[in-house]
């Protein structure tokens, strides 16, 4: 696959996220910006609150860099879920979120992936050969400046020895489930992306781990905005911490940080 198809596609997936404000949104809706990872899972667990409750969260889907923008823009934003410390940090420095409400909600794993047709497992190492196995292609992975799994990839790339061999064939996607197309559709070899992406996409296979001492710990944290004045907001939140979300955030590969209230 030429670098240039791939690097349209990749520009398509960031154009289709770069406006995740939701359409469907009704006045009693409750308005949820999560990362993009949490999609499968999120999905779930507000079908579960829907049909326990009568009430709807809808939800943008989308980089937590780009969602974290987007709220200090202005958008009407409830409840906000990063994949990383770093973002929602981002928004308390701004009184953006109320910090009596934020609280740390699952954990994940980074993972190295292929298509599933070529799975040839590779031991994650120091110094192993990523760029080998890359070859003529290229690594997909979020962008890794800014997105939280693109950064976590890049930290542990380079604690292992092996950035510079592979830092001129990444392709860097608008987030994560961006990077997860590029490997399911067969236009990147290899990708890094978390454990949930690669669980939730039966076209690529896990190849590898990342042990969690090579990158920052990954952590998802939760708020409410300081825009939040939906009745529902609250109960909404203490729902995702709850007893009755865990289980399914951990049904979809999520490890559940917080204390399971009932």
């Amino acid at each position: 696959m030429m670098w240039g198809a791939l690097s349209a596609l990749a520009l398509t997936s960031l154009v289709a996220g770069a406006a995740p404000l939701p359409a469907r949104a009704q006045g009693s809706d409750i308005v949820v910006f999560a990362a993009a990872s949490l999609k499968n899972a999120l999905d779930a667990v507000n079908a579960q609150w829907q049909k326990e409750t009568g009430k709807k969260a809808v939800v943008s889907y989308a980089a937590s860099s780009a969602l974290a923008k987007q709220i200090e823009q202005g958008a009407p934003a409830h409840v906000f879920i990063s994949a990383d410390l770093d973002w929602m940090g981002y928004l308390a420095q701004k009184g953006l979120i109320k910090p009596e409400t934020r609280s740390n909600l699952l954990g994940n794993r980074l993972v190295l992936i292929a298509p599933k047709d070529d799975a040839r497992p590779l031991e994650v190492k120091r110094g192993f050969d990523l760029a080998g196995r890359i070859g003529n292609g290229r690594l997909a992975v979020a962008n890794l400046d800014a997105v939280p799994a693109g950064k976590y990839a890049k930290a542990a790339l380079v604690k292992l020895g092996v950035w510079d061999s592979v830092a001129a064939k990444t392709a860097q996607a608008e987030n994560v489930r961006a990077a997860l197309l590029l490997v399911s559709r067969g236009e990147a070899p290899v990708g890094i992306v978390y454990q949930t992406d690669a669980a939730a996409e039966q076209h690529v296979a896990i190849i590898g781990i990342f042990p969690e001492d090579t990158h920052p710990p990954i952590v998802y944290p939760v708020a409410l905005t300081v825009g939040a004045t939906h009745p529902d907001a609250t109960a909404y939140l203490a729902y995702l911490v709850s007893a009755k979300a865990k289980p399914v955030f951990q049904a979809h590969g999520f490890t559940a940080l917080s204390a399971g209230r009932s």
